[in-house]
C-alpha cells in the first residue's frame, strides 16, 4: 500500500512539474520561473562574445498576454531569423512583480512602463538599448510586422 501511494505521489508531482511549463490551453510558456537569471545572463554574455552577437534580455511573465505574444512572434520567421542572427536571448521571469527584481533594477528597470521589457547589451554587459516607455508592452496589438519594425530599429552592427 505504501509503495502504491508513493508511486501515485511521484506521478502526481511529475504531472504538476510538466504542467508548470505549459498554460491551461496547452501552449508552452516562455518564461522559466525556476531559472537562475544571473547565471543565464552570464552564460549568454559568454556565448555572445564567442558568436560576435549582442545579448537580448526579455523581461516578462507567463501570465502576461503581451509577453507570450512577443515570445510567439520571436519564434516565427522572419523575426526568428533576425533574432537568431543578431542576439543571444535570455528571458527573465519577473513573476507578479516579485521575482528577479534585482536583475530588473541592475539593467535600468526596462519594465517601468510595462512588460515585456527589452534590453540589448554587448557581451561585456554595456547596455546599448533599453525600453523606457513600454515600447513592446502592447505586443499583442503590434503584430509580427510591428515587432519586426521594432527589432529592426535596435542596435544591429556585428561585433
Amino acid at each position: 500500500m505504501i509503495r502504491i501511494l508513493a508511486t501515485i505521489l511521484t506521478v502526481a508531482s511529475l504531472c504538476c512539474a510538466a504542467q508548470a511549463s505549459t498554460s491551461k490551453s496547452g501552449e508552452s510558456l516562455p518564461f522559466n520561473e525556476a531559472a537562475d537569471a544571473n547565471a543565464d545572463i552570464h552564460a549568454a554574455m559568454t556565448q555572445a562574445a564567442a558568436e560576435k552577437k549582442y545579448v537580448l534580455l526579455i523581461f516578462g511573465a507567463n501570465w502576461c498576454i503581451d509577453c507570450r505574444e512577443l515570445s510567439a512572434n520571436m519564434a516565427k520567421s522572419p523575426l526568428s531569423d533576425l533574432i537568431r542572427q543578431r542576439y543571444v536571448v535570455v528571458k527573465v521571469d519577473i513573476g507578479n512583480w516579485n521575482r528577479n527584481l534585482d536583475v530588473v533594477k541592475a539593467w535600468g528597470d526596462p519594465t517601468a512602463k510595462g512588460i515585456p521589457g527589452v534590453v540589448v547589451a554587448d557581451p561585456s554587459g554595456s547596455t546599448l538599448y533599453m525600453t523606457k516607455a513600454g515600447e513592446v508592452a502592447n505586443a499583442r496589438w503590434m503584430g509580427s510586422e510591428g515587432l519586426m519594425k521594432f527589432f529592426n530599429a535596435l542596435p544591429q552592427s556585428r561585433l
